[in-house]
């Protein structure tokens, strides 16, 4: 669906030296947000914040996103823009395709500061995958769409070199690229495995979300646009699918759930709402703790329509959620949010080693800082 039309778990990333120390810094960060009052996006000297750092690309917005760790990130936007960081976020390389202009990038993903996949969304030919394999000094096309009924709409791996990619329903049901050698090649799976579509389902392509993954086999996909929204769940790394509703906004094309988020493959979280701004989203945000095989709503939800979503890492309880209109942070495994931040960003993710960054609109990217 082309939103705003819109991950994450990643294979191993960070670094064994820094654990003890952001360890530290991670427990201090979420003491302080749980007990701070809510802050404008540039914080407060000494309290948890959103820090900016200057990308230099007012005019990008930023879908995607993907934290290596505290010094490397990647971001992926319009204008066919992929920008990286290896110092933080103080410079940022533009790394983008050449030729890719004209695309929309929504996703990325990233396995260290060399290796990355993005997706760009789009009807037909517009939706195209690339790999780079040195920092994006050059870029492969992988895989680029020819059905002109397919619009492909986020990507996630499971490790290295297994991943997914899915496209909005061709001929009535979600359609999902699979590759086995880290996005150099690309295969249609199979659609008898997958339920059908509802009348008007589909995807959000707004923070690269709501496809994700935990572990080696488990994979699950939120959709809007219907009478009902759902999160779909295979087992089997894409072969086959069940599907449950989940209790957020739907009954029009823009509500739905919008971005997911799992910290084991039994606990996740589902965010979305209404992303007109004129719209209000409440009761949008969910829970589960079986899998998605039900899903349960928050009891004290984010106030507002809400893109992306992560826990903090080697946390049991804690995680983020961002949007056009703040920050929220649960302590309780979703059950209960409280905004913490006013700024406006599209996507969150969280790296191994304890690092946070967002990515949004006017070229925004910030890390978490103490």
């Amino acid at each position: 669906m082309r939103i705003a039309r819109g991950k994450r778990s990643r294979g191993p990333k960070g670094r064994k030296g820094r654990r003890t120390a952001s360890g530290a810094l991670c427990a201090a960060v979420l003491a302080a947000l749980a007990a701070a009052p809510a802050q404008a996006h540039d914080g407060a000297h000494g309290t948890p914040h959103w820090a900016l750092k200057d990308t230099g690309a007012p005019s990008v917005r930023f879908r995607g996103l993907a934290a290596v760790d505290r010094d490397t990130a990647w971001v992926a936007g319009t204008r066919g823009t992929v920008l990286r960081t290896a110092d933080g976020g103080a410079h940022w390389r533009d790394v983008s395709p050449p030729g890719a202009g004209e695309l929309q990038f929504r996703d990325v993903e990233a396995f260290d500061a060399r290796r990355a996949v993005v997706l760009a969304i789009g009807e037909g030919e517009a939706s195209r995958v690339y790999r780079t394999e040195d920092g994006g000094a050059t870029w492969t096309e992988s895989f680029r769409n020819t059905d002109p009924k397919a619009f492909y709409d986020c990507l996630a791996f499971f490790d290295h070199r297994h991943g997914l990619a899915m496209s909005d329903p061709v001929d009535g049901r979600f359609r999902v690229l699979s590759t086995r050698d880290g996005g150099r090649s690309w295969t249609v799976l199979p659609a008898r495995g997958m339920p059908t579509a509802l009348e008007g389902e589909a995807g959000f392509a707004a923070s690269g979300q709501c496809l994700v993954t935990s572990g080696p086999q488990d994979v699950w996909l939120a959709t809007g646009g219907a009478a009902h929204a759902r999160v779909l769940h295979s087992a089997d790394r894409g072969l086959t699918w069940t599907a449950a509703e989940a209790p957020v906004p739907a009954g029009d094309p823009a509500r739905g759930v919008f971005a997911l988020a799992f910290r084991d493959r039994a606990h996740g979280l589902a965010v979305g709402g209404d992303y007109r701004p004129e719209q209000s989203s409440p009761l949008a945000a969910a829970v589960t703790a079986d899998g998605g095989r039900t899903w349960r709503p928050a009891d004290h939800p984010p106030p507002a329509y809400r893109s992306g979503a992560a826990w903090l890492p080697h946390s049991r309880a804690a995680a983020l959620a961002v949007g056009p209109t703040g920050t929220d942070l649960t302590t309780d495994g979703g059950r209960t949010w409280r905004t913490v931040d006013s700024g406006s960003y599209d996507t969150v993710d969280c790296a191994a080693d304890r690092a946070c960054w967002a990515a949004g609109e006017q070229g925004r990217v910030a890390r978490m800082e103490p």
